[in-house]
């Protein structure tokens, strides 16, 4: 049977790559019993010291209603804590507390040594090579990529009918 679409999945692919990668990582953080998605906010708040929700939420690719567990669970076992905006108190800052700085300054080594051996494993020219197509991927985002016109189907019309919410499995579906 031949292939319906030529494009290899690239939305795939990166997710494979990225699970290839984070495997080598996932050890470090288990000995800490630091999860990914909290590891990506304590490294965050490590550079970037108080930030809002929405804004972790931006730059760790992080749904704000899963970032809302993730900051209770951390607050509940001391790695952050929250504090309203003097000046607004519908406005919330997080920052890591004194016990999570000193695991990211106890990890940081780890990580960092662990870079090192995928830098060895891979070649540092392979990994700069990754990080500038990644880096130019991203700034395309801003371009304007032209979108399909989508047909209006039986298929699809069923698909919108309803409560005007997507269908179940389509937020999947989009990563084709």
């Amino acid at each position: 049977m031949p292939r319906k679409i030529v494009y290899r999945n690239l939305p795939l692919l990166l997710l494979k790559a990225r699970e290839s990668f984070l495997s080598h990582f996932r050890p470090i953080l288990a000995h800490y019993g630091v999860t990914e998605q909290q590891w990506r906010v304590m490294r965050l708040l490590s550079e970037q010291d108080e930030l809002e929700p929405w804004q972790i939420c931006e730059a760790c690719q992080i749904l704000s209603p899963s970032l809302a567990g993730v900051l209770s669970r951390m607050e509940d076992v001391g790695l952050v804590e929250r504090r309203r905006v003097p000046e607004d108190q519908r406005r919330v800052l997080v920052r890591l507390t004194p016990h999570s700085q000193e695991m990211v300054d106890e990890l940081a080594p780890l990580i960092e040594a662990q870079y090192h051996h995928l830098e060895a494993t891979v070649g540092k020219d392979m990994l700069n090579q990754l990080y500038a197509m990644l880096d130019r991927v991203l700034q395309s985002e801003s371009l304007p990529v032209e979108h399909v016109a989508l047909p209006v189907t039986a298929l699809s019309e069923g698909a919108q009918k309803g409560s005007g919410r997507k269908r179940a499995g389509a937020a999947r579906d989009d990563q084709e």
